[in-house]
């Protein structure tokens, strides 16, 4: 099925190679948006696995199956030179491994970046150290966010992790108007931590950012920073590139994006619409 709604392309196969960005749903979509606002002049390839969201109750073997086969997709179907993982579950379960396992035997001379360590590097940046993380199951209980902010934070106090597993579906299946008495049942589990920031350590979650701010505000005081991703992941996409002028130097100026997902159901497509307007979007589904 296919959304009529954009002029189809045709990616150009030489010196002209995408970034792709990866994501179990919407989350993906928001943070794509926010890098495609910045760089406005490359060639974007979007894939979600919606047909299989959510990811973070999954079993880490699982996931990463899943992240290989979305990314193995945008690699060989998509021509992208660089991936984004735009999630934070598929990023702990499955980025190393990529890595260090798939990439030297199958694409050597292409890349993969995460979303948890330049999260960490923004945290460290703005001075932190008693530190509020909201994030799937499988994030929390992964430690990932701790071990990367020690290495960080020289006097990180503390990182107290709140699952909040209902934050997925809710955003998946617009049950925005539920969303609000379950925001800030996970909120009160900060009460007597002290954090001075809250990550919202899923891709999903800035969908809710008002919400969160707002129960935030209400129950914890004005004083509590919240750190959204959609925000900032794009100076640290600028900064790689400027690092690795070999990538920067192939991917393709025509401003053209393509959105790609397993599945397509009408939440998803109204919500693609809100994000990106109308007549500005073309959804495309695909079989990996």
């Amino acid at each position: 099925m296919i959304l009529d709604i954009f002029p189809a392309f045709v990616f150009k196969e030489v010196l002209c190679m995408n970034i792709g960005t990866f994501d179990s749903g919407l989350g993906g979509l928001l943070i794509t948006k926010s890098l495609i606002a910045a760089f406005p002049e490359y060639n974007f390839c979007y894939l979600g696995d919606t047909a299989r969201v959510p990811y973070g109750n999954r079993s880490p073997e699982v996931i990463y199956e899943y992240t290989k086969n979305c990314v193995d997709f945008l690699f060989r179907k998509c021509d992208c030179k660089l991936v984004i993982i735009a999630c934070n579950t598929a990023t702990f379960a499955a980025l190393r491994r990529l890595q260090q396992d798939y990439l030297p035997v199958n694409f050597p001379d292409r890349r993969i970046l995460g979303v948890i360590i330049p999260t960490a590097e923004e945290v460290a940046k703005r001075g932190y150290n008693n530190i509020g993380l909201l994030a799937t199951v499988g994030t929390v209980f992964s430690d990932v966010y701790g071990i990367e902010l020690s290495k960080k934070i020289k006097d990180l106090k503390f990182l107290h992790g709140v699952s909040a597993p209902l934050l997925v579906p809710l955003i998946e299946n617009k049950g925005d108007e539920f969303a609000q008495p379950i925001i800030d049942s996970y909120v009160k589990k900060f009460i007597g931590s002290g954090v001075q920031a809250i990550i919202l350590g899923c891709t999903h979650y800035p969908y809710y950012k008002k919400l969160i701010s707002d129960s935030v505000s209400r129950i914890l005081g004005d004083d509590v920073d919240i750190i959204s991703q959609d925000e900032f992941l794009w100076k640290y996409l600028k900064d790689y590139l400027n690092r690795h002028p070999e990538i920067e130097s192939v991917l393709g100026r025509d401003g053209r994006n393509k959105f790609m997902v397993t599945d397509i159901n009408d939440s998803y497509v109204a919500q693609a619409k809100i994000l990106f307007g109308d007549s500005n979007i073309r959804i495309e589904k695909v079989e990996l």
